[in-house]
């Protein structure tokens, strides 16, 4: 069993008991009320027919939860992945059209492709490209994309209308049914959150709408959705060019839609006190995408809000989200007609609804307080998903890169310090701690960075610009212990400041390296014993030779010695 759970991960899944089975009842019934009006919802904001939102939440959603290792996971149609399935198919062919569903049906097989490689490969470290600061700027932009988008369905435009037209022709009562289910919604979660509102409005609206005739008068409702479950789909193929111009846009759904996957599954694993395993993940959500494809949908994602209802619900294992998907086919069967009367400013209202909670502005304004570099990245991530609309993936993607040439520049720029003993013992920046030096003629240092291509010639420069201003420098300490890293630039890099020190008559003492450092140097000898060279293993060994030279802060170190707290802090 064990040895084919690798590849089949639901043969782990325990028996239930009959009370673990009644508390997963009550988890998947309570999610499949929200699921089916959700799904239908972001099939709209997708510009897809709404069944298909309906088939995005059954096929795929068992496909995915099978295969998962996280199977408390909400699968199905979420608000960013279906806002980017817009905005990567806008222009391309009209919305809910044949094209229009064809093409999304190709997003979602190459997004899903993409996911299920990295799975396989073992690249779910990827998902580190986009930070927090990325996806929070583009989350406040896609949310605010989404809610104007919506305002549409949401009040009934009779007519396209567009800012500085004057006021909008609206069906009243289209407003009616829309800011009625937004009211209700948000009061429901403010006063009984634990209460299905969401299902309580669904059906208090259908029966209005069918009670009033609202259809019959020319009201927007959802109409007639075909029953049964889906069929087999394959789209039609497409010039080269157009798939081309898709690559860019499924990237983006992969990562970003694993990136919703990811906030939902740290919180599963952690309440089941188990470690993610992000790669079967990825797996198990690429092939979800790839069944929402052969099923003639768009791509799918794992639902946080969902996802913590079947949490907070009592759900202890997958059989849960199997009760959802039981119910999703269900209505697929036998209860889409009695959606025909739902006015379609219902499903915009529980769109809003869903995405107002992605509005977090003081965000920005605390992120940016701490860490000013990173509240750059989440404006101009929030700008340019702005600007670029309805193409927003380029706000991902410019948010990355930025994020990345910080990154670089970082690395580029490592800290390197002069170090100096402080009274408690620990050795600091000694200029920032106004410290005196550790022995006449050291020069005593910290590199607080690996030693590679990156930082190695920046350390060479720092330690050339000293002895340039310091001619009387006969000892060079490398407190070595913050190097973690060293490659094949940083060996050369080392060789050659070592010859240069030697060829002074400067002594270069060695602190505190670590193993892999050690090896590296061992093996391109140049640890070999000299006088030039002095190897420590610990900080304390290296003050208590390095004390002989006469130091001045000699004292201070006997005192911090003899309590034992002779430290390298790191600050």
């Amino acid at each position: 069993m064990t040895r084919w759970a690798r590849w089949f991960p639901f043969l782990l899944w325990p028996r239930p008991d009959l009370n673990t089975a009644r508390g997963e009842i009550i988890a998947g019934l309570t999610v499949s009320m929200l699921v089916v009006p959700q799904s239908m919802a972001y099939a709209a904001l997708a510009g897809m027919p709404l069944i298909t939102g309906v088939y995005a939440a059954f096929l795929p959603a068992l496909v995915a939860l099978l295969w998962s290792a996280s199977p408390r996971l909400s699968v199905g149609p979420t608000a960013l992945t279906s806002l980017l399935v817009m905005a990567s198919l806008s222009g391309l062919a009209p919305p809910a059209s044949t094209e229009w569903v064809a093409l999304a049906v190709w997003l979602a097989l190459l997004s899903g492709i993409l996911q299920c490689v990295f799975g396989i490969a073992r690249f779910g470290w990827i998902l580190n490209l986009v930070s927090s600061p990325v996806l929070t700027g583009f989350t406040q932009a896609a949310a605010l994309l989404i809610i104007g988008a919506q305002l549409h369905a949401l009040v009934g435009f009779k007519s396209a209308w567009h800012w500085g037209q004057g006021l909008p022709d609206i069906d009243p009562q289209s407003t009616a049914f829309g800011l009625g289910t937004l009211a209700f919604l948000f009061l429901g979660k403010r006063f009984a959150p634990k209460a299905p509102t969401l299902m309580i409005a669904i059906v208090a609206a259908g029966s209005i709408s069918y009670l009033s005739d609202f259809a019959a008068s020319g009201g927007a409702v959802i109409g007639v959705l075909p029953s049964g479950l889906p069929s087999f789909y394959w789209p039609a193929l497409v010039p080269f060019q157009t798939l081309g111009s898709l690559i860019l846009p499924a990237m983006v759904i992969a990562l970003v839609s694993f990136l919703e996957t990811a906030a939902s599954a740290k919180v599963d694993n952690q309440h089941a006190g188990k470690v993610w395993n992000r790669d079967q993940d990825l797996i198990a959500q690429g092939l979800g995408k790839i069944a929402a494809g052969l099923t003639g949908s768009f791509p799918t994602s794992s639902s946080f809000a969902r996802s913590a209802i079947n949490l907070y619900s009592g759900a202890k294992t997958g059989w849960a989200a199997l009760v959802t998907i039981v119910a999703v086919m269900a209505v697929l069967l036998w209860l889409t007609p009695a959606l025909y009367h739902l006015p379609s400013a219902v499903l915009a209202g529980v769109v809003i609804t869903a995405v107002v909670g992605l509005l977090k502005p003081w965000q920005v304004v605390y992120v940016g307080r701490i860490f000013p570099v990173e509240g750059i990245t989440m404006a101009v991530t929030f700008g340019v998903t702005l600007i670029t609309a309805p193409q927003i993936y380029w706000g991902v993607l410019a948010g990355v890169m930025l994020g990345l040439i910080d990154f670089l520049h970082q690395r580029l720029h490592p800290r390197i310090v002069e170090v100096g003993l402080h009274p408690d013992g620990s050795l600091r920046d000694r200029h920032l701690w106004q410290l005196p030096c550790l022995a006449p003629q050291l020069y005593a240092l910290r590199l607080d960075a690996a030693l590679d291509f990156a930082a190695a010639s920046t350390f060479e420069r720092s330690l050339s610009n000293f002895l340039l201003s310091h001619c009387d420098t006969r000892h060079v300490c490398l407190f070595a212990h913050p190097i973690n890293r060293i490659d094949a630039t940083g060996v050369e890099v080392f060789a050659s400041t070592y010859a240069q020190l030697s060829s002074r008559g400067i002594t270069l003492h060695l602190s505190g390296m670590k193993l892999p450092v050690e090896t590296a140097l061992q093996r391109a000898g140049l640890l070999a014993s000299t006088p030039y060279l002095k190897v420590y293993r610990s900080d304390t060994e290296a003050l208590a030779e390095l004390s002989k030279l006469a130091t001045p802060s000699y004292a201070a170190f006997k005192s911090a010695q003899a309590l034992g707290t002779t430290k390298n802090d790191g600050q």
